[in-house]
Parts: C-alpha cells; structure tokens; sequence
C-alpha cells in the first residue's frame, strides 16, 4: 500500500491541475528552472562548507579539541567516546553518521554509550551547514546570535540526552 502513496499523490496534482485549469507541465517546468537556480546560488556555500568540515577532521583539531573539551564531557555526565561525535554532529551530518556507525560497531546496539549517542543524533542538527543554506538566501549576514544559541541548544540537547538515557536505563 504505501509503495502507491507516491505515484497516487502526483497524479492527484496533475488531476487537480487539470480541474483548475492549470498547466501542470508548464508548471513544473518553471519549478524545475528555479530549484537549478537555486542550486546553483547556494552551491559555492555548501563547497565551503564541506571543505572546512574536511579541514577540521584531517588537520587533527578535532581530535584535539575532543581531548580538551574531555573533562567538561566527564563532569558532565557524558561518556568521552562520545565528545568526537557531539563535537562534530554541528559541523557535519555525514561524517558525525560515520562516527555513530563506530560507535555502534564498538560498543553494541544496546550499550548506553550508543543511545546517548542515538538521542544526540537525533536531537541536534548540523548547526553550519543549515545555516550556509538558509542564510545564504536571506539577507540577514550578521550571525552574532544564531550560531552562538544553536550550538548551545546542539550542547544543551547532549547533556540532557545522556542524562535522560541514564534515568531510563
């Protein structure tokens, strides 16, 4: 059944397009050349993006700033396996999944290491990447505040996602 949700779906838009009277082929066509701009409009912000994110992990920063930011973790309640991947989840969504995996394969579906890291992943956002994409269309250029309050939130959702697993557990 839900294999036909899809397919019924667009042939509902060209139906009603049809009882409207709206040419539904024109349409699309006029979407289609908007999305290319857009693409192409937001690309030189995304390659940034990826670049630095690609940087950040080979230079080695990341590994050390995992190792500094290590005894915050502990105090806080969050396994040090785990600072890598909190540290990387708002930089990059590909290569924080690639962590996770490892996370996984290390220390086992059900470990509480792996659902701290589950309820992370899916509490927080990659916070630059979102923000190329969706600044890069406004013209709001002055991110003084909205990068500083979603990493706190990405920070925040960390701490009270270790905390909740291990009231649960």
């Amino acid at each position: 059944m839900s294999a036909f949700i899809i397919p019924v779906f667009i042939l509902f838009i060209f139906v009603y397009g049809l009882f409207k009277g709206v040419n539904t082929y024109q349409s699309f066509v006029k979407g289609a050349k908007a999305a290319l701009k857009l693409t192409f409009d937001i690309l030189p912000f995304i390659a940034t993006i990826l670049i630095a994110i690609h940087l950040f992990a080979a230079s080695g920063l990341l590994d050390a700033l995992a190792w500094l930011t290590r005894p915050v973790f502990d105090l806080l309640g969050i396994p040090h396996e785990l600072t890598p991947f909190i540290i990387l989840k708002p930089f990059s969504g590909s290569g924080s999944i690639a962590l996770f995996e490892q996370i996984v394969a290390e220390h086992g579906p059900d470990s509480y290491i792996t659902r701290v890291a589950s309820v992370i992943a899916g509490s927080s956002e990659t916070v630059f990447y979102i923000s190329a994409i969706y600044f890069s269309k406004t013209k709001i250029r002055n991110l003084s505040y909205a990068i500083p309050v979603a990493l706190f939130c990405v920070f925040l959702a960390a701490v009270l996602g270790a905390l909740v697993v291990r009231l649960l557990m």
